[in-house]
């Protein structure tokens, strides 16, 4: 994370960092939501940390999707550009509440509940899903990224 805020501290990273590891923990939880996520391959291949710390995030990643934890698919760098390059979305949909979308880029998020809205965000999900690798496909190359 030092590398997209240079003049944090050490303090101010790891306050970032926090909550985003404790959020990881829901995914072991008996009751977890359902979780499908699409990867770009460059988020796999791009070194943050040490080596080890790459081979030990690839290799949680390989676990969740072995596990049947989560749905990952990994959108291959061939897909070319797609409109997801910006920013990052997550989609929720509720039993009892209309669908949301949270997105988010380098410095601030947003919670989206305008329907029109969102349901472009999903359009663009659903056509980045069909541009991704299947399930398996991307197991195969998360654990030939973590190899290498």
């Amino acid at each position: 994370m030092w590398g997209g805020l240079p003049q944090s501290t050490d303090a101010e990273i790891e306050e970032r960092v926090r909550p985003r590891v404790e959020r990881t923990r829901l995914l072991e939880h008996p009751a977890t939501p359902k979780l499908w996520e699409i990867i770009h391959e460059s988020a796999l291949r791009m070194q943050v940390g040490s080596a080890e710390v790459m081979r030990e995030q690839l290799a949680h990643l390989a676990e969740l999707s072995r596990k049947r934890r989560a749905v990952i698919q990994v959108l291959p760098n061939s897909a070319g550009p797609h409109v997801f390059m910006m920013g990052m979305v997550s989609l929720m949909t509720f039993k009892d509440a209309p669908a949301v979308a949270y997105v988010e880029g380098p410095f601030s998020g947003q919670l989206l509940d305008d329907t029109p809205l969102v349901e472009r965000h999903q359009e663009a999900y659903v056509l980045a899903r069909a541009a991704a690798l299947s399930p398996t496909a991307s197991l195969t190359l998360i654990e030939s990224a973590a190899e290498d």
